[in-house]
């Protein structure tokens, strides 16, 4: 499986940047009285980075990827076992081996999913050498297992658990059935995201950043109509179709939703909070989903990139649309 697969993947579970959750923190405290190690971590390999759904010992939630050894993990369906980190020419020079946290012993066994994929891994860390037997190397599997029936649990469920919102698997089905319903497709699909949101988890703490998400989905459900469909697809991301839209109107949703949040106070942290939207139409040359997922992901993108706070749409659209509507070509 390529790298591209991988984190398509990994990005279909919902699960990065979201608070510690209990199922996956009673995981890692288990593996921390099993092994008596100071450090165990749940990591996720992203594109650029390695995250950590759960750090005992580690004050860090995210480091840079190139500096992980869970990379080093995920080249195999086995536990990885460094017996001394400091001897192995893999990792002796790993700025965690010979600084803070001083890692000197490493065992991680890979989260593997149904499709072969390796996202990460359930890793021990000790700051010295030690001794790990085959016996202990299949508990860490059967816990690494038991993760990754916790990350399919949550991958499975009709509603975010956290706002309330339809959850990413259930709306890629409603999106299946709504296509096969609908010929031809009028069905408009926006994609936005919170702006800056990392620096209001930054600043203000992940329990007021959680605040922020709910907040933000209770806001659009006073916008849209019964029949739309509004999706947590991770993070702070969120979908909504649109089931019988035109162009314009969708692009007006948008733009209803932006004014929306953006008009909302929050005092939790200090002032408004906005987002960033993009918009398409499904079409019916479009080649299954991915088309139009893509193109509202892309007009997103190129809202961020225009200064953020705005809809940019993915098609040229007439010029009596809304005032701080961004246009890029069908496609593009």
């Amino acid at each position: 499986m390529n790298e591209v697969e991988r984190l398509n993947i990994l990005h279909q579970y919902g699960i990065l940047d979201t608070p510690h959750e209990e199922p996956f923190e009673r995981i890692a405290a288990l593996a921390r009285l099993i092994f008596d190690t100071p450090i165990v971590l749940i990591s996720l390999l992203d594109d650029d980075r390695q995250w950590l759904k759960s750090n005992i010992g580690l004050d860090l939630r995210e480091t840079e990827r190139e500096h992980a050894i869970c990379n080093e993990t995920i080249r195999s369906d086995d536990v990885l076992v460094i017996a001394d980190t400091r001897q192995d020419s893999r990792t002796a020079r790993n700025p965690f081996v010979i600084g803070n946290p001083y890692v000197a012993f490493y065992a991680g066994a890979p989260l593997v999913t149904s499709e072969k994929a390796r996202l990460g891994s359930l890793c021990l860390m000790d700051r010295e050498p030690r001794h790990f037997d085959e016996r202990q190397i299949a508990i860490l599997q059967s816990l690494a297992a038991l993760v990754m029936r916790e990350m399919e649990l949550r991958r499975q469920i009709d509603q975010d658990w956290l706002t309330g919102a339809t959850s990413r698997m259930a709306f890629h089905g409603t999106l299946e059935r709504l296509v096969e319903r609908m010929a031809p497709p009028s069905i408009g699909l926006l994609s936005f995201d919170i702006d800056h949101f990392k620096q209001i988890n930054d600043r203000f703490g992940h329990m007021a950043g959680d605040r922020v998400l709910i907040e933000v989905v209770d806001v659009c459900r006073g916008v849209l109509r019964d029949g739309d469909i509004l999706s947590r697809i991770g993070g702070e991301e969120f979908a909504v179709l649109l089931p019988g839209a035109t162009a314009k109107s969708a692009v007006a949703v948008a733009e209803r939703l932006r004014q929306a949040i953006e008009g909302s106070r929050r005092p939790e942290v200090d002032g408004a909070v906005t987002a960033s939207f993009g918009v398409t139409m499904l079409d019916k040359s479009d080649q299954g989903l991915a088309d139009p997922l893509r193109r509202a992901d892309e007009a997103l993108y190129q809202s961020k990139a225009s200064g953020r706070n705005r809809v940019t749409c993915s098609w040229a659209m007439p010029a009596e649309i809304p005032g701080g509507v961004g246009r890029t070509r069908k496609g593009s």
